[in-house]
């Protein structure tokens, strides 16, 4: 996977899924792949709980991963910096959040940033998100599976921002 520790421009997608140091490899190659079917960049943040590599990914993203496109951010600030740099909104899935996901107004250029699937993301990490999303839920249940949570907020982005119009391209 190449490392994006340096500017780069804005995918041609119209958004862009970023995982917070992912803990379970299986979720982070299901993403993956549902990621590569529908051509959305993938950015990893690291330190991830797992080895970051293609070995890592390959029983879950199958033979997916070599039509991915991957990004590796050796930490949040090398993360942040590549944003910052292209002027890109960070929309936090949290369920600390208010706005539910289907009624947010999702721009180009957005990146969907999902947390450790053990602990979120910390505050610091909250308090940079221009943007909060949740995925409302029968109490007293508070989360879904991280693979399924990226593939209902990708789906909705997708739908607002006619990405399925890309990926057909």
């Amino acid at each position: 996977m190449p490392q994006s520790e340096k500017s780069s421009p804005p995918a041609p997608h119209p958004f862009a899924l970023a995982l917070f140091q992912p803990d379970i490899p299986q979720n982070t190659g299901t993403i993956i792949r549902m990621a590569a079917c529908l051509a959305i960049p993938v950015h990893i943040i690291e330190p991830a709980g797992f080895p970051v590599s293609d070995r890592a990914f390959r029983r879950a993203g199958m033979d997916y991963l070599d039509a991915a496109t991957l990004h590796r951010h050796v930490a949040w600030e090398a993360f942040e910096d590549w944003r910052r740099s292209i002027g890109a909104r960070l929309v936090l899935a949290t369920t600390r959040a208010a706005t539910p996901y289907a009624r947010f107004d999702f721009a180009q250029g957005d990146v969907l940033l999902l947390g450790r699937e053990s602990a979120g993301v910390p505050d610091a990490v909250h308090d940079r998100a221009d943007a909060r999303i949740v995925i409302p839920m029968h109490p007293p249940l508070r989360s879904l599976n991280l693979a399924v949570s990226a593939a209902m907020l990708a789906g909705e982005a997708l739908r607002q921002l006619d990405g399925y119009a890309k990926v057909t391209e």
